[in-house]
C-alpha cells in the first residue's frame, strides 16, 4: 500500500485540488483508494460529497487518527491512501509526513509559496522521508515558451534540495469546474491538457512512492 501526503502550508496553492484529482485518478486506474481528509476546512470532503459516480473512500480524520486510519486501510486491502493535510498546526503536518511513503509539496510560482515550501522540504528531509515538489497554478506557455515566473520559481526551488516533478499543473478552469462536481479533470474533460497533466503526474508519482505496508504492520502491532 502506498501513502501519499499532499502538503502546502500556504492557502490557495491547490493542495486539495491535487489530492482529490490524484485520488480519483488512482480509483479510475483500478486501485482501491482512500482519501484521508485531515484538513479542518474539509474541502476534499465537500468536493467528494458532490460526486455521483463511485469513487475513492472518504475518511474525515484528525492527526490523532491518521496512523490508525492507515493501519485499517492496510488490513482492508487498500492499494493507496492520499492524505489531504492541514495548513497548520505544524505538529499535524509532521504527523502526516511521518505517516507518508511520499510527500507531495504543492507550490505556486510565487515568492511566499516558495518560502513556505522551503520550510516544508526541510521538515521532510529532517524526518528522513521522500518528497518532491509539484508546481501548481502555473501560467500556461506562450508560443511554446515558459513564462518567466515559472522559470524563476524552478530556479529558486532548486535550492530547496528537493526534486521537482517533471509535470506541473497549469492554471486551468477545468480543475475548478470539475471539483465543483466531485470529479477529476480526467473525467470532466478527458482529452484536455488538464487531464493529461494529472495522468502524467500520477504515473510519475506511482514510480516514486514505495510500499509502506510492512512498516505499517509494525506500527500497528
Amino acid at each position: 500500500m502506498k501513502t501519499l501526503a499532499v502538503i502546502s502550508r500556504k492557502g490557495g496553492a491547490g493542495k486539495t485540488t491535487l489530492a482529490v484529482n490524484l485520488a480519483i485518478t488512482a480509483h479510475l486506474a483500478g486501485l482501491k483508494t482512500m482519501i484521508a481528509d485531515m484538513d479542518p476546512q474539509r474541502s476534499a470532503t465537500d468536493a467528494l460529497r458532490a460526486r455521483v459516480a463511485p469513487g475513492p473512500t472518504l475518511m474525515e480524520i484528525n492527526a490523532g487518527k491518521l496512523f490508525q486510519t492507515k493501519a485499517t486501510a492496510g488490513y482492508s486491502g487498500y492499494d493507496c491512501v492520499i492524505v489531504d493535510t492541514p495548513a497548520a498546526p505544524d505538529a499535524d503536518v509532521l504527523q502526516a509526513v511521518q505517516c507518508a511513503d511520499l510527500c507531495v509539496l504543492v507550490c505556486r510560482p510565487t515568492f511566499l509559496d516558495i518560502a513556505s515550501v522551503a520550510r516544508s522540504a526541510e521538515a521532510v528531509r529532517r524526518l528522513g522521508k521522500k518528497g518532491l515538489i509539484v508546481l501548481s497554478q502555473a501560467p500556461p506557455r506562450r508560443n511554446g515558451e515558459e513564462p518567466s515566473s515559472v522559470l524563476k520559481a524552478a530556479e529558486a526551488l532548486r535550492f530547496t534540495g528537493m526534486p521537482m516533478a517533471p509535470v506541473g499543473l497549469r492554471a486551468r478552469a477545468a480543475f475548478q469546474q470539475s471539483m465543483a462536481h466531485g470529479r477529476s479533470a480526467c473525467e470532466w474533460e478527458p482529452n484536455s491538457a488538464a487531464s493529461q497533466e494529472i495522468k502524467r503526474l500520477w504515473d510519475h508519482l506511482e514510480t516514486l512512492a514505495p510500499s509502506g505496508q510492512n512498516d505499517l504492520y509494525l506500527r500497528a502491532n
